[in-house]
C-alpha cells in the first residue's frame, strides 16, 4: 500500500505543472481509482477497483498514443518538468505493480489492482510523451532520445 499512496502522491505533485486539461482529468481520475486500489489491498477479500477502471485505462491510453508520433528509437525519461514528473510516476507504478505480484504470492487477489498498475505504468509512459509535445510558449516539444553509441555504429549488441 506504501508503493501505491507514494504513486497517489507523486500524481500529486505532477498535477501542480501545466498540462491539457484532458490529461489533468484523466489524472484526477486516476488518483480516485489510487485510493480505491489502497482500499481493496488493506481488506482481504473486498473489491473497491472494478475492472472498468482498467478498461478506462486502456481507451486513455489507445486516445493519447494515436495522437503521437510512433517511437523509432529509445527515450530518455526526461524532457519538461512534467514529463519527467511523469517519468517519475511510470516507475513507481511499475514498483508498485511488483510489490502486488509479490503480495498475489502471499493472498489471494482478484487481477484488477495488478492490471490497473501495468497499464497505468504504460499510460504514464504515453502521458509523457504528450506532456513534453505540451507548450504554453508555443513552441514544438519532442521525446529527448538516447543516443546509443552501438546504434550510432550500427553495430549489433
Amino acid at each position: 500500500m506504501g508503493d501505491v499512496d507514494e504513486l497517489n502522491s507523486n500524481l500529486g505533485v505532477l498535477l501542480c505543472e501545466d498540462m491539457p486539461v484532458p490529461v489533468r482529468t484523466l489524472l484526477v481520475e486516476v488518483q480516485h481509482q489510487l485510493f480505491n486500489l489502497g482500499g481493496e489491498l488493506s481488506i482481504p477479500g473486498f473489491e473497491l477497483l472494478k475492472p472498468e477502471a482498467v478498461l478506462a485505462l486502456d481507451a486513455a491510453l489507445a486516445e493519447h498514443n494515436e495522437a503521437l508520433p510512433r517511437l523509432q528509437e529509445f527515450i530518455l525519461p526526461a524532457g519538461t518538468r512534467a514529463a519527467a514528473l511523469a517519468h517519475v510516476c511510470r516507475t513507481v507504478a511499475r514498483r508498485a505493480e511488483r510489490a502486488v505480484v509479490a503480495l498475489e504470492g502471499q493472498e489471494a487477489l482478484k487481477d484488477t489492482p495488478r492490471q490497473y498498475l501495468n497499464r497505468l505504468s504504460d499510460l504514464m509512459f504515453v502521458l509523457a510523451r504528450v506532456l513534453n509535445r505540451h507548450r504554453t510558449d508555443g513552441t514544438a516539444g519532442d521525446d529527448v532520445y538516447w543516443k546509443s553509441a552501438k546504434l550510432a555504429q550500427n553495430v549489433n549488441p
